[in-house]
């Protein structure tokens, strides 16, 4: 029989990211492994423990929850500024519509 894997040993090295955000992506997780096993191990630094103390507290999950509404809300204004520009446009289309229905022309046409 094979015997099971220790968690001393090193993980095979995976392919390399082809973008920087993936690799910041794998840098990341592999901290995070590291940080794991040194808390498994008794071995995690105070700053290790603290970091992720940190991230469980509720101050922390108000933080992150009020940053992801805050990324909506600037979505959403980027969507109307969008749109109003959109209506703006077709107000303008309109206008020049009704002039061309009423036999006036455009005075950029004339030249």
């Amino acid at each position: 029989m094979a015997k099971a894997a220790r968690s001393s040993e090193k993980v095979p090295k995976s392919r390399a990211a082809l973008t920087p955000e993936a690799r910041e992506k794998q840098l990341i997780a592999l901290a995070i492994d590291v940080a794991e096993e040194q808390m498994r191990n008794g071995t995690a630094s105070s700053q290790v423990i603290s970091h992720f103390l940190k991230l469980g507290s509720t101050r922390a999950q108000i933080e992150k929850e009020l940053l992801e509404k805050q990324r909506d809300l600037a979505a959403a204004k980027a969507e109307a500024i969008e749109s109003s520009a959109k209506m703006e446009d077709l107000y303008l289309k309109a206008a020049k519509a009704m002039k061309s229905y009423q036999g006036q022309e455009d005075e950029e046409d004339e030249y």
